[in-house]
């Protein structure tokens, strides 16, 4: 098993140093990690509607301005053949105050060549109007149809990408799907894609995400310690690698 620092010099493509420099979530201030259920805030199951002044920070940018991964550096090394220390990521390290921080997030979906940063959560409501946004952005770029998002999965994804800013990461979230109607899913499945027949995209509780750098190994066990739903890791060779399936549903693992 490899040493976090053997790991970190390999498994990124960053600078070991800048990463090394920042604390482990948990370490600097010495607190005991505690458990999701008991630091998490309340969740709204709605979102609210807000006061007239505008609280979202939006842009948009074009495929030239914000290439796609296969354009970008690819991770250094060869990460996959090192195993990951087991604390390595572990969102149950998080204390109360990394929760109850505003919450934005910034997203690229590389299938429209959009990207956002929304500022979506504030003093424990949802920003409807990023909400708006954000299911926008997670739509069925196939079909063209955009529904609710589960903002529990928005929940997983905003505290995946704020953990890994931590440690000097600050590449977007990239979203290679998210809501798929019946019929797109239906192609999928057709055309020999991954696609489970009751898929939890078809109902606006997945989301099949990627961070330019980070090996899926790292990503999944980060996205599975929130222990928030299910975590596929679906590997692939190349310089874009493979992707993290997320759900809302019930916790489990798998491979694809």
């Amino acid at each position: 098993m490899a040493s976090r620092r053997e790991f970190l010099q390999q498994g990124f493509g960053i600078t070991a140093a800048s990463v090394l420099a920042l604390p482990l979530v948990g370490c600097a201030t010495g607190s005991k990690p505690v458990t999701t259920a008991s630091t998490k805030p309340a969740r709204p199951v709605k979102p609210a509607a807000q006061p007239a002044a505008p609280a979202v920070i939006t842009e948009s940018k074009t495929a030239s301005a914000m290439p796609h991964a296969s354009q970008q550096s690819a991770p250094s090394g060869k990460s996959s053949e090192l195993e990951p220390p087991p604390d390595i990521f572990d969102a149950q390290a998080l204390d109360l105050e990394f929760w109850l921080r505003p919450r934005t997030i910034e997203v690229y979906r590389p299938a429209s060549n959009e990207r956002a940063k929304l500022l979506y959560w504030r003093d424990g409501e949802v920003i409807d109007s990023a909400y708006q946004d954000l299911c926008h952005l997670l739509r069925d770029v196939n079909g063209k149809e955009t529904a609710k998002i589960d903002p529990k999965l928005f929940e997983t994804l905003w505290g995946t990408q704020a953990f890994v800013r931590r440690f000097g990461i600050d590449t977007p979230l990239e979203i290679l799907s998210g809501y798929r109607t019946p019929a797109s899913n239906k192609k999928l499945r057709e055309a020999g894609v991954p696609a489970a027949r009751q898929s939890l995209h078809m109902s606006g509780r997945a989301a099949d995400i990627r961070i330019v750098n980070l090996n899926e190994e790292v990503l999944g066990g980060l996205v599975r310690s929130f222990r928030q739903g299910g975590v596929g890791f679906y590997y692939r060779s190349g310089p874009r690698g493979g992707w993290i399936h997320a759900d809302t549903g019930l916790n489990r693992t798998w491979k694809g």
